[in-house]
């Protein structure tokens, strides 16, 4: 199943807005989610205290190198911030046009994880618009390889994710989620992950001028014991982690410009590896085919597309 209304554009039925903090700032901040016209795609608009506003649409041409989260924009005065949880919600919903308006910097972390996001959206509801969404059909399969981590496209027929990591930490260790990607699976299943991170490295962070938002209640934090500091403990048992890293690939993969159809694999990756993997996707014009539906019976030009290929992402991110 393909995520979406019956393969037709979609935007929120009426404006809605949640409040927070930046995670790395610290900063208070509010966003707005408006309503959109057919083909607009997701567009943020940075609203200045001098009335000026930033336009910035997300896809991947527009995203900024960065080391901590994913960021839309190359100029720190007229760019927005750690979008990946947000984006995975508005993939993940089927919301296909809204208009995102952010009074700061950097989104608001809210809990560390998309369910905030899917609560407002669902708050409000979708609208089918009456035009037909476009999708990228994976043709063939695509894959690179950075030291001992990978990640590929491969076709298939729906949306899928197969995310597994590895890390040298006896409370993670080697975790793996694969699944179809609908709106259900992604809101029962990943949608709740929140952000982790090592207390050691909290120190770090803060003396760069980072993570200065961040606290227990938006993020597991893992102490030098290998323990989790967090009173409530983990939301899913044991394996958050790599839930947290399956809805940041979809976070990331959504700047390609529209849903893929396909499945998207990866081992010990990262947004560097998302980005790239996608980049490689696109650069190839016999590895995918641009679709008005999710059955391949109808092609598009590509150049009425707004996918491009990505730049690089940070390692890490939010």
């Amino acid at each position: 199943m393909v995520i979406g209304m019956l393969g037709f554009q979609t935007t929120v039925a009426r404006p809605v807005e949640l409040s927070g903090v930046g995670v790395h700032s610290g900063l208070p901040v509010s966003i707005v989610f408006n309503p959109a016209e057919p083909d607009t795609g997701v567009v943020f608009h940075r609203m200045h205290a001098s009335g000026e506003v930033t336009e910035l649409r997300a896809v991947s041409s527009q995203v900024g190198n960065t080391d901590l989260c994913t960021v839309l924009g190359f100029n720190p005065a007229r760019s927005v911030a750690t979008v990946e949880h947000v984006m995975a919600a508005v993939y993940a919903m089927g919301l296909d046009n809204v208009i995102i308006e952010v009074t700061g910097a950097e989104m608001p972390i809210m809990d560390g994880s998309s369910a905030p996001f899917i609560d407002a959206i669902e708050q409000v509801g979708l609208v089918s618009l009456g035009v037909k969404r476009r999708y990228i059909r994976v043709l063939k399969p695509v894959r690179i390889e950075q030291g001992g981590s990978w990640s590929e496209f491969r076709p298939y027929d729906g949306t899928r994710f197969e995310v597994e990591i590895d890390f040298d930490c006896p409370l993670i260790g080697r975790q793996k989620w694969e699944g179809d990607l609908t709106a259900q699976t992604f809101k029962k299943e990943l949608s709740r992950a929140r952000t982790f991170g090592f207390m050691r490295d909290v120190e770090r962070l803060w003396a760069s001028g980072h993570a200065l938002g961040s606290s227990l209640e938006n993020s597991v934090v893992i102490a030098d014991d290998n323990t989790v500091i967090n009173v409530e403990g983990l939301r899913y048992q044991k394996d958050e982690f790599v839930r947290h890293k399956t809805l940041d690939a979809v976070g990331d993969l959504s700047l390609a410009g529209a849903p893929f159809i396909g499945c998207y694999r990866s081992y010990r990756g990262g947004h560097r590896m998302n980005a790239n993997a996608l980049k490689a996707l696109l650069s190839d014009p016999t590895a995918y085919e641009v679709v008005e539906t999710s059955t391949p019976r109808q092609r598009v030009a590509p150049r009425d597309f707004i996918a491009v290929a990505a730049p690089e992402f940070a390692p890490w991110s939010a």
